[in-house]
């Protein structure tokens, strides 16, 4: 059909198979299954010549960029999009996950050499958040020492609950946006002031004098600078949005001088989503589910995010089931 015509959004999504292409191998009708909101053309001829299908051209999103997603009664996925369901989640639970968990797995452990090993410190902007409460578990788990950068005490606690080793309260600095133009040495000077005054944060807060070796960044313009500043020599900057703006302005005496790496990452692979669902599955990482909706407020959901008033965690919302705890089995 026309797909200019209408458009189903919801990247992410748990749920039964209804019915299975003739192609279909490895799923049946009422195989439980959550979904992996990123597509690709598996004849693509980069996927062919051997590329992460994560990087082929022919990549995009799910319920996104692409139609037939989650927030309908039924969604039309591919095979390869499809996971088995963690049996102890609700379908609230399972839904929840994949879209922030399998980015933030690929953030910390995609890139070579620099994924997170023990005791690197590793620092979490936007902690409380899907991406963040999830990134704070897996460097635990790994043995690394997350640091995460909040907007409230609250949201703090709730990271250090979930293992981090303490919080940066973004709300006491206030040199955040575009880099100043580096000709401009007053401007610079004032910069660098709020930038090392946030670096001896984080070294309170570690209780060492060590840089983060992995900064694991969404926020963008407001703090890309900051981050390039602050991360460790040969460390990595990885990146996954800029809902702070698109403007990542970077001094590149930080990075060719000491040798850092700056990372785009985008979704994640089928393996990578395997990974993160056997963690899951097995009780390590928690899907962190701090808000159910009903169908009939998705807008309203939209509206928390936006307006950044969501509780710590991931939301869903209710689209077959009828109730939050639905679907989990012991």
């Amino acid at each position: 059909g026309d797909l200019d015509a209408f458009h189903v959004g919801g990247s992410d999504g748990a749920g039964v198979v209804w019915a299975v292409g003739e192609d279909v191998r490895t799923l049946k009708p009422g195989d439980e299954v959550v979904v992996l909101g990123n597509q690709w053309d598996e004849r693509a001829e980069d996927i062919r010549l051997g590329a992460d299908p994560a990087t082929s051209a022919s990549q995009s999103v799910w319920g996104y960029e692409e139609n037939f997603g989650s927030f309908a009664q039924f969604a039309v996925a591919d095979e390869y999009m499809c996971h088995p369901k963690p049996r102890r989640l609700s379908w609230a639970g399972a839904a929840c996950y994949m879209v922030t968990a399998a980015t933030a797995y690929r953030q910390l452990f995609g890139w070579q050499p620099h994924t997170v090993r023990p005791g690197d410190p590793v620092l979490i902007w936007g902690g409380a958040g899907g991406l963040g409460c999830i990134a704070i578990q897996l460097v635990r788990w790994a043995g690394g020492v997350p640091i995460a950068v909040v907007s409230s005490e609250e949201r703090g606690e709730e990271c250090i609950r979930l293992g981090a080793k303490g919080y940066i309260d973004r709300r006491e600095f206030d040199h955040w946006g575009r880099l100043p133009n580096t000709d401009d040495q007053a401007a610079m000077d004032r910069w660098l002031a709020g930038a090392r005054a946030f670096g001896r944060r984080f070294w309170e807060v570690l209780g060492e004098r060590r840089a983060p070796r992995i900064v694991l960044e969404h926020s963008g313009a407001d703090t890309i600078p900051t981050s390039m500043y602050l991360c460790d020599n040969a460390g990595m900057v990885v990146i996954c949005g800029g809902s702070t703006g698109y403007n990542g302005d970077v001094d590149l005496r930080f990075l060719w001088m000491r040798q850092k790496r700056l990372q785009g990452s985008h979704a994640a692979n089928a393996r990578q989503a395997r990974e993160i669902t056997e963690l899951i599955d097995r009780g390590i990482v928690d899907p962190c589910l701090s808000l159910v909706l009903d169908f009939d407020e998705i807008g309203a959901a939209h509206q928390l995010l936006h307006d950044n008033r969501q509780p710590p965690g991931n939301l869903a919302v209710l689209v077959g089931a009828r109730r939050p705890d639905e679907g989990a089995q012991a």
